[in-house]
């Protein structure tokens, strides 16, 4: 496939020349966003180029650059699994790069967007590396470029405090779940006698049960700290929303997929039959990750805190998809695992997009109110109409509402775990229709949540002055937006069409292919893949809702012309003069769900009152109310006391004598010498 090599070799050479450039406009800091994020557009297509090439074929590129040490290699495979994720980075990567030429045209200090280009074009190059690499210690190389470079555009904006705690988490939970992926992939080379993933295919199930079991639970664990599953989600809601908003869609849309990749990789890969209950341990994490997740967002009035909270929710729907195709997987069904498998895999693609979408909005709202508190805007809509729109677009495609992309990937999630209850004879059958269940009312909490965000922040009146004088954003924001909100809806309503991609991925990890049992009617129908499922026709909904709204407009063009209409100013139960006080806020919108879910938020709420008289005449009234931060309080903030204390009891070990020093040294070099003997 010499074009195929031809494109990648070229991507990997543009994003390194991108970060190059990014160092040099450190000097000539004005063309640091054209030079810097003009190569990044340029390797994004590039990688799309190539992917779609690899997918189309259905190949593999394989790429090997010796280091000198045998067990050592820099050594890359482009297979279909590793292409498809090289596809959403590199629409991604488009969207996000010239979104950035807008938002740092007011940037405050033109000499960091050269090291924000640098870092940027840095962390697309890592991630191409980590979805290809095909030897563990070059995966592991590249993971921790992508770990640092994500680490310096999250605390880009250092001289604030909240910046950089939310750095130093991230720092810390990224490099534990890389030491858990450090402690796996050696169990498997010492099984295999090499790093190579080509000599750890189907390896895993060939080793003894609890070897087995410790190496998938190490690999979930540690790559599901990257994803952001509960409960190691903290790093997540605390870095989203102080990194770059151009970042932060670049975050929550590709970088967590990392760790979705390597589930994947591992799952589908170096697993041939994996036992009954890690498909059950996936699928339960991944139902308990949606539904806090969405209940958590539902409580957030930061926008960006919110988006982050989704992400949690969007991941444990794809690990649902994941949980039962490794339950189907191993009960003998690999056509309904395919099915599976396809709805988490088109779910990845769809919540990256949809996603990097609404980040993108909200970037677009902070820009010009310079808020992220949904409480102080409102009113938006007349300010920003194509921000509003597309942000719209965004939340409806993940409500999974017809006919967008995140309804058909979900639709799918639903089939599969349908079928699961009539196929499977044993208890765990009942599984699929509870986490069935489960998920649905994710998603009617998922459609509640973002009549919030969309009504609090664009509808109504402004409610502080930053947002009375918001405007439009740059004509390069709106296209970067833009672009992805039509992806929402090719990938809704093309969905039939997009469904072959997924062939060859199925076909490497479970030996069948979908397509034709999931595409009916030529392209106009998705089936369930049996002729006793469900169906459905996205181009039928969306024609459907077409033809309805026509209905109305040719009533208003029959009589609506011709009635008299007046106007006149907006009231309130006979009084004139509505303000932003009058106004439903996020608070309000969000109590009755507070209270039906008290045992989980243990919510906290304090009402202070001024008066000068008599306390039946307050003069002002102080409302304050939060939530138990549960993981936090029970979990976090125990193990970081007994480390500190542990810390605090070490410290008598530095007692500043050389001769203390000379004796552990001498202590340590007779025990070595005794193990040694003994050996």
């Amino acid at each position: 496939m010499p074009a195929v090599d031809l494109l990648f070799n070229a991507c990997l050479s543009v994003f390194l020349a991108g970060a190059v450039a990014g160092l040099v406009s450190l000097w000539r800091p004005a063309g640091a966003r054209f030079l810097a994020f003009g190569l990044a557009l340029c390797g994004s297509l590039l990688d799309i180029a190539a992917s779609v090439a690899t997918l189309a074929q259905g190949s593999t590129l394989l790429w090997n650059l010796p280091c000198g040490v045998p067990v050592f290699s820099w050594s890359v495979r482009l297979d279909p699994l590793s292409a498809y994720f090289c596809l959403a980075l590199g629409i991604l990567g488009a969207a996000v790069s010239i979104y950035s030429f807008g938002y740092l045209r007011d940037w405050k200090k033109p000499r960091n967007a050269g090291a924000l280009g640098f870092f940027y074009n840095l962390l697309l190059l890592s991630l191409v590396l980590v979805f290809t690499a095909a030897n563990a210690f070059f995966f592991l190389v590249a993971w921790e470029v992508m770990a640092l470079a994500t680490y310096c555009l999250v605390s880009f904006e250092h001289e604030k405090e909240e910046t950089r705690q939310a750095g130093v988490l991230f720092l810390i939970m990224s490099h534990a779940g890389t030491g858990l992926q450090l402690i796996a992939f050696l169990l498997l080379a010492v099984a295999a006698g090499g790093l190579d993933f080509s000599s750890f295919h189907l390896l895993a199930s060939r080793l003894p049960a609890g070897e087995q079991g410790a190496i998938f639970v190490l690999f979930f664990l540690g790559f599901g700290v990257k994803a952001g599953i509960i409960p190691i989600h903290v790093w997540l809601p605390a870095a989203h929303p102080v990194a770059p908003s151009n970042i932060s869609a670049l975050m929550s849309g590709i970088v967590i997929k990392a760790g979705i990749y390597g589930m994947a990789r591992v799952f589908f890969d170096f697993f041939d039959v994996p036992p009954l209950w890690a498909g059950i341990l996936v699928l339960a994490i991944g139902v308990v990750s949606a539904l806090l997740g969405v209940l958590y967002a539902l409580m957030e009035h930061d926008l960006k805190r919110l988006l982050a909270y989704h992400s949690i929710e969007n991941i444990g729907i794809i690990l649902i998809g994941f949980g039962a195709a490794l339950m189907f997987h191993s009960l003998g069904h690999p056509t309904l695992a395919a099915i599976a498998l396809i709805a988490g895999l088109y779910h990845t693609l769809n919540h990256a997009i949809f996603k990097c979408l609404l980040f993108l909005g909200a970037g677009a709202v902070l820009h010009a109110t310079h808020t992220r508190n949904m409480e102080k805007m409102g009113g938006l809509i007349r300010k920003m109409p194509v921000t509003a729109f597309c942000f719209l677009i965004g939340a409806v495609a993940i409500s999974g509402l017809p006919p967008l992309n995140g309804f058909v990937s979900e639709w799918l999630t639903y089939q599969a775990l349908l079928a699961g209850f009539g196929t499977t004879q044993s208890l765990t059958r009942v599984m699929f229709p509870l986490a069935g269940a489960l998920l649905a009312l994710t998603a009617a909490l998922a459609a509640a949540c973002f009549v919030k965000a969309f009504g609090i922040t664009f509808l109504a009146l402004p409610r502080s002055a930053e947002a009375e004088q918001a405007r439009e954003t740059a004509f390069s924001m709106r296209l970067g937006m833009a672009i992805l909100a039509v992806g929402c809806v090719v990938l809704g309503l093309g969905a039939s069409w997009f469904l072959p991609v997924f062939d060859p991925i199925t076909q490497q990890a479970l030996g069948v292919r979908m397509s034709s049992a999931l595409v009916a009617s030529n392209g106009f129908v998705i089936s369930a893949g049996s002729p006793r499922s469900g169906t459905i026709s996205t181009v039928g909904i969306a024609a459907s809702l077409l033809l309805l709204s026509i209905v109305p407009v040719l009533l208003w063009l029959a009589w609506g012309r011709r009635s008299r209409r007046t106007s006149g100013p907006v009231w309130d139960c006979g009084l004139p003069g509505l303000t932003a006080a009058n106004e439903y806020t996020a608070t309000a919108f969000s109590k009755p769900l507070r209270m039906i879910f008290s045992a989980l938020y243990r919510p906290r709420r304090e009402i202070q009152a001024e008066f000068e008289v008599s306390p039946y005449y307050p003069t002002a009234i102080r409302f304050e109310s939060e939530i138990e931060p549960a993981f936090e309080k029970h979990l976090y903030d125990p193990i970081k006391e007994r480390i500190l204390a542990l810390a605090n009891r070490m410290r008598a070990l530095q007692a500043g004598s050389i001769h203390a020093y000379l004796a552990y040294i001498f202590i340590t070099l007779i025990i070595l010498l005794l193990f040694g003997a003994r050996g």
